[in-house]
């Protein structure tokens, strides 16, 4: 381990430094979210921490629909090399690579 080089994150006090800067970022914005004025179109624009709550909501319907979508996009690991097996074949058996 005395050989290895160390990086930022590998250090577990720097993880939680970083975190704690996320954090009060975060709560910095939700302090101005009560202080500063939106020129909003409309009026639900205007609860506290509308927006906050549209991008979270906005990330889960992702996922729930990158979830469904994998049922019926997912391949087998092996698909690529099973394709290239066919094509050789169709092709004589010759590989030209």
């Amino acid at each position: 381990m005395s050989g290895e080089k160390q990086y930022f994150f590998d250090r577990p006090d720097n993880i939680r430094l970083v975190l704690r800067i996320f954090y009060g970022i975060c709560a910095l914005l939700v302090a101005a979210d009560f202080v500063v004025h939106r020129h909003t179109e409309f009026r639900w624009e205007g609860l506290p921490a509308f927006y906050p709550l549209y991008g979270f909501v906005g990330c889960v319907i992702l996922v729930i629909v990158a979830k469904w979508m994998r049922s019926f996009l997912m391949r087998p690991e092996d698909y690529y090399d099973r394709l290239e097996l066919r094509n050789n074949e169709a092709r004589g058996g010759h590989d030209d690579v």
